[in-house]
């Protein structure tokens, strides 16, 4: 049998408690260890431009770390008070009574396999294919964008016989289109 002061010293020893289930607070105020993703663990990819892309470097700490969540925003509420959920005898008697008159004009009403059956979720179509990132990044794609709009301002230009796109009836380009958004509001 051990005295009091032997079992506080084994309590306190290091080398007891690092075998122990009690786990001391983690790094940056952490209830748990920190799972931090190594980089070949990392799915999260960012465009690096040239149709390039690499794992992203950007994983944040959450805001919320050391916090406790409550349980009000971890579980669904009763909005009633207990037991009131149950119908009455009276109720009861209604909800049957109504049913058997749905059941005699004909109305289709569940059954219990029906009720307990597993909702069935739409199967994707196995030919779907992600649309594979195209590794540019938002400026590329910009850039893009404004080509692809003044060459067809230029072809609508030429084929109407106009010298500038403020003479078009309908703007093109987001800068022209932005002009008269402003013109507009004055």
């Amino acid at each position: 049998m051990k005295t009091f002061s032997q079992f506080i010293l084994e309590a306190y020893d290091p080398e007891v408690q690092g075998r122990s289930q009690i786990r001391t607070q983690g790094q940056g105020g952490r209830v748990g260890a920190e799972r931090k993703k190594t980089e070949p663990e990392k799915r999260r990819t960012k465009a690096v431009g040239g149709g390039k892309t690499a794992p992203a470097k950007d994983y944040k700490p959450r805001k919320d770390i050391g916090s406790q969540k409550p349980r009000s925003t971890r579980e669904q509420q009763p909005t009633r008070e207990r037991g009131s959920a149950a119908l009455s005898a009276k109720e009861a008697q209604k909800k049957a009574y109504l049913e058997r008159k749905a059941k005699e004009r004909g109305a289709k009403t569940k059954t219990a396999k029906e009720l307990l059956a597993k909702k069935t979720t739409k199967a994707v179509d196995p030919k779907y294919k992600a649309q594979k990132a195209s590794g540019l990044t938002h400026n590329e794609r910009e850039q893009t964008r404004r080509k692809g709009e003044r060459k067809l301002r230029d072809l609508v230009l030429q084929s109407t016989g106009k010298k500038k796109e403020s003479e078009l009836k309908h703007a093109i380009t987001t800068k022209e289109i932005a002009r008269r958004k402003k013109a507009a509001n004055k």
